[in-house]
């Protein structure tokens, strides 16, 4: 007792032991050395196979169970042996002994004198009395040596063999039982040869000691040694060091991710992303939507990269979402009943205050379908939702839903936010794209079994079915209708998005099963020129919802809910038809309702231009002139009505559009009912179906003085659809014109005044320059 109290042992600490991440059914994702840098994955015996511990315990130590420490008969028989020879000839060491030797090890050169055996013996009583046969042979599972700085049956058993302890055959369990005798002359990935020896006496011990038949020894001999060269695992390393960090005493953590999925992502994303511009890295996370457990997650292109800063996980980093919060803002709007799926929205130049949206494209396409604005991306039509919506009303439902968003120091939310205007994290947004399948519900992405299960409405039922219809009838890239069998594909309700300046490309997609989110960029945040989501990041999307597992189904098309319906709506009034006035219906649209809710077409700001939609007065029932208020004479009076459009459409809409839309001229003898007065725009500087050439000879592209007469509000200038330049009233500008062929320039006044003019320009080959 006495001893015991001056010589304590030294057992194991778990805060000296090292750690491994798991895969969700056991394999390592990543182990982490202890302090002295030994990797060593903690195991219990059950998690052993009965074949180690049969062969470890009948060639080490066959009265373990029995002794009380050691074995005074093993080490009367070795010592003889050794007196006799002169040479170690059996050792007389039990297995509490060699824990002993673990925990205790002697000094170099002494381990064979008396007084370290003496040292051995006493620490193995000590072990006997301090712990039970079990836990004592857990420690030697767990420590034993086995070469370079691999410790213990599991670390081993992973490091040469590829595969976890508890699956080891015969002639496995035999190598490994041997190994520690002397790890670093018995290495199989470095001497087969003497390590298949090795192993052969074990086999021949067992079979001498009737613990396996001769016919398994025999096959058991048959077995070559194969073994990996020494490597621990490293795959979801980054995810694998933020559970380690989050989890810091325990030695084993595991994981959701299924290691084949992994392993086969891993490769698919380093293949794909080989050829992008140095410094470029990418992040992917794939979850389940049914758990909102992770079975995938990249967080660099590769880890340790120092060019690519593999180190920095880009799931988790902050970043401008560029448009993927767009579906969010479009399904917010279906539940406040601001819109249906078919609403008519405006894609032209507006300003917002004083902020001007543009498209990616700089290109405009004038009035469109919700569901297209959607579909297409378009910017204009998104902030003019935001801005009806309200910046911080959409900023709260998406942080009550799971998805905080980042913003400078002493910023708010507004309206560049729906264009990328803050910052947002992947796995956030694969959480909330999994609301698209899962009826609204949004949560928190889950690495762990055992993390609580946090979930938010983010949509109605309703809402999130139309928004995924919307997304999911977007045609994937390069696909024609009606040519492939589609039918086996899962539906994916897909999303890309683009930030400022090339920084970030998103690909978002959403199946019945999983939801998936890629990232492209530089870690550092400089731009990435011509990088951008549906070229970048989309693709490896598709590709990898492609390869995940399949089930019956994934592919059918689901009913809507209840209070979902498709209804017939007008054009550009938004709402049914209306028997009475068959003429207010110019295009029919199929459109989702939700709760019934059928809004009209929003109003535009100036309420001057189109306020109503539909403007009433009355005709001569004779002529078909317009009547005022005033005329001087009588009149057979007629109600009418016509659908205005927005006057921002006006330049995109065919002529039978307009003209259905115009009033009817006022009767002569009618005052002025000032309907009339609306502004009109001239262009200056440009005649109607022109012939433009440079100069013959000249090296310089055509330049042309340009300016908007008619109205004092900022114009707009579009060349072929496309913001070209802007203006304010009268003033004149300086424009570049370079691409030869027909051209429409377009002048867009904020009032919804508006004018045209075709020209085309030639290309004439100019003169050599002469030298001096």
């Amino acid at each position: 007792m006495l001893l015991d109290i001056a010589f304590p042992l030294r057992l194991p600490r778990a805060s000296q032991q090292g750690a491994v991440v798991l895969a969700r059914d056991g394999t390592p994702l990543r182990a982490f050395a202890d302090p002295d840098g030994i990797w060593r994955y903690p195991v219990a015996m059950e998690d052993v196979s009965p074949l180690y511990r049969q062969a470890l315990l009948a060639y080490e130590d066959r009265w373990f169970w029995r002794h009380p420490g050691i074995n005074p008969v093993a080490m009367l028989r070795a010592g003889g042996q050794w007196l006799r020879n002169r040479r170690v000839v059996s050792g007389g060491s039990t297995l509490t002994m060699q824990v002993a030797r673990i925990l205790h090890p002697p000094a170099r050169g002494r381990s064979r004198t008396p007084w370290a055996k003496l040292a051995q013996v006493f620490r193995a009583l000590q072990l006997e009395v301090h712990l039970s046969k079990r836990q004592i042979l857990e420690i030697y599972l767990n420590h034993a040596p086995f070469g370079g700085t691999i410790e213990g049956v599991e670390a081993a058993s992973w490091a040469y063999l590829g595969k976890p302890a508890s699956r080891l055959s015969h002639a496995e369990a035999a190598l490994l039982a041997v190994l520690p005798q002397s790890p670093s002359r018995l290495r199989p990935d470095r001497e087969p040869e003497r390590a298949r020896a090795a192993r052969d006496k074990v086999l021949a011990r067992m079979a001498a000691l009737h613990v396996w038949t001769p016919a398994v020894v025999a096959d058991a001999r048959v077995e070559p040694v194969v073994a990996r060269s020494l490597q621990p695992p490293l795959h979801a390393a980054l995810l694998a060091q933020r559970l380690r960090e989050a989890n810091p005493r325990s030695a084993r953590v595991l994981s959701t991710i299924d290691i084949e999925l992994q392993r086969t992502l891993e490769e698919r994303v380093a293949a794909y992303f080989s050829s992008l511009p140095e410094r470029t890295s990418a992040a992917l996370l794939v979850v389940d939507n049914a758990t909102l457990e992770a079975r995938a997650y990249v967080g660099s292109v590769e880890f340790g990269d120092r060019q690519r800063l593999g180190h920095v996980d880009m799931v988790k980093a902050w970043r401008s979402p560029g448009s993927t919060l767009k579906p969010f803002l479009y399904g917010l709007a279906l539940d406040d009943g601001l819109i249906h799926s078919e609403s008519l929205l405006i894609d032209a130049p507006q300003a917002f205050g004083d902020y001007r949206p543009g498209n990616f494209d700089m290109a405009f396409n004038g009035p469109v379908g919700a569901a297209e604005a959607l579909r297409l991306s378009l910017n204009v039509p998104a902030v003019d939702l935001l801005d009806r919506v309200g910046p911080s009303r959409f900023s709260a439902r998406l942080a009550h839903a799971g998805i905080v968003l980042k913003w400078p120091r002493g910023a708010a939310p507004n309206l560049s936010m729906i264009l990328g205007g803050t910052g947002a994290r992947l796995e956030d947004l694969v959480g909330a794209y999994a609301a698209l399948n899962r009826d609204g519900i949004a949560g928190r992405v889950r690495y762990v079994p055992s993390a609580p299960r946090v979930e938010r409405r983010l949509l109605s039922p309703g809402a999130a079915w139309i928004i995924r219809d919307v997304l999911e009838a977007n045609p994937r890239p390069g696909s024609v209708a009606d040519t492939f069998d589609m039918r086996g594909r899962a539906r994916v309700a897909w999303k890309t998005g683009t930030s400022y300046g090339f920084r970030d490309a998103w690909a978002l997609g959403s199946t019945r099963r999983h939801s998936v989110g890629v990232w492209v960029g530089r870690p550092d945040g400089t731009p990435l020129p011509g990088q951008y989501g549906a070229v970048t990041a989309l693709p490896l999307l598709l590709e990898v919802i492609d390869s995940l597992p399949a089930q019956r189904g994934d592919g059918a098309t689901r009913p809507p809910p209840r209070n979902v319906e498709q209804i017939t709506v007008c054009w550009p009034l938004g709402l049914p038809p209306d028997e009475l006035a068959p003429g207010l219906c110019q295009k029919k649209r199929d459109a989702w309702t939700l709760d019934g809710s059928v809004p009209p077409t929003f109003a535009e700001r100036d309420a001057r231009l189109w306020s109503p939609g539909v403007e009433r007065f009355e005709v001569d029932s004779r002529t078909g002139k317009r009547l005022s208020g005033d005329c001087r004479a009588p009149h057979e009076r007629t109600p009418a009505q016509v659908a205005r459009w927005p006057a921002l459409a006006s330049p995109w809409l065919a002529t039978e559009a307009r003209i259905a839309s115009r009033l009817p001229p006022l009767a002569a003898d009618c005052s002025d009912d000032g309907r009339d007065a609306v502004e009109e725009l001239r262009i200056e500087g440009l005649d109607d179906n022109a012939t433009l050439a440079r100069p013959p000879g000249s090296t310089q592209p055509l330049r042309l003085s340009l300016r908007a007469i008619g109205s004092d509000a900022p114009v707009r200038w579009l060349l072929d659809g496309r913001l070209m330049a802007e203006s304010r009233g009268n003033a004149s500008f300086m424009q570049t014109f370079t691409e030869t062929g027909p051209h429409t320039l377009t002048a867009l006044a904020d009032s919804g005044a508006w004018t045209r003019v075709r020209f085309t320009l030639l290309e004439v080959p100019g003169r050599a320059a002469v030298g001096p």
